[in-house]
């Protein structure tokens, strides 16, 4: 299984950077084994250059066990993972738009992307902005780990979206859903949109429920 693993975050993670999601050796993936240590991508690595051999190994408590050394954001993921046992997988990014958005004064700090479209609602919910801090700051980590109990979903300020998901798909689509809300915002400009009503928010909860 873990060999399946490997390959899976490797191929999603050179889908991401051939799109385009990520640039550079910026993004990172994991995912939660059974025995409940982790996968995670290595640091200072392209996605788009990932090998299933090249991939660091957590252990249950947090320590690294073999491989490269990992992102040097692992404590992003670590916190979701802490404060989400549902949490099979987690995405960062610092994908262009949603980045954008990140910076906005006018970002709505409590629901950083509007209700734009059903797929919006049903695989992002309600995203919270986390404060800026610095790249490896502790403080990051202690911030996500603050919301990461009433968010999945998280944009980090002028920094790029944390997303967990059940399994590394959901995770994956549910980042590159953000990115692709973010866009329809950039696209939108300051016109002004209809987005969904909270009748209609309600009814998709209903019906898809997480």
């Amino acid at each position: 299984m873990t060999s399946k693993l490997r390959e899976e975050i490797c191929k999603i993670g050179q889908s991401l950077y051939a799109r385009g999601y990520t640039a550079g050796s910026s993004g990172n993936i994991s995912v939660r084994l059974p025995d409940g240590g982790w996968l995670m991508t290595p640091t200072n690595i392209a996605m788009g250059d990932l090998d299933p051999a090249e991939l660091a190994l957590i252990d249950a408590q947090g320590r690294f066990v073999s491989g490269p050394k990992p992102t040097k954001e692992s404590f992003l993921h670590l916190a979701m993972y802490r404060h989400r046992a549902d949490a099979g997988a987690v995405v960062h990014l610092h994908s262009t738009h949603a980045v954008a958005v990140s910076m906005l004064e006018e970002t709505d700090p409590d629901a950083v992307i509007p209700p734009l479209t059903a797929y919006a609602v049903m695989k992002l919910g309600q995203v919270k902005l986390v404060p800026y801090f610095p790249p490896g700051d502790p403080a990051l980590g202690d911030a996500v780990a603050a919301v990461a109990g009433q968010h999945h979903a998280v944009l980090l300020a002028n920094h790029g979206p944390v997303v967990a998901g059940k399994d590394l798909r959901a995770a994956q689509y549910a980042s590159e859903e953000l990115e692709e809300t973010a866009k329809l915002l950039s696209i939108l400009g300051d016109r002004r949109y209809r987005a969904l009503t909270p009748d209609a928010i309600l009814d998709l909860q209903h019906r898809f429920p997480s």
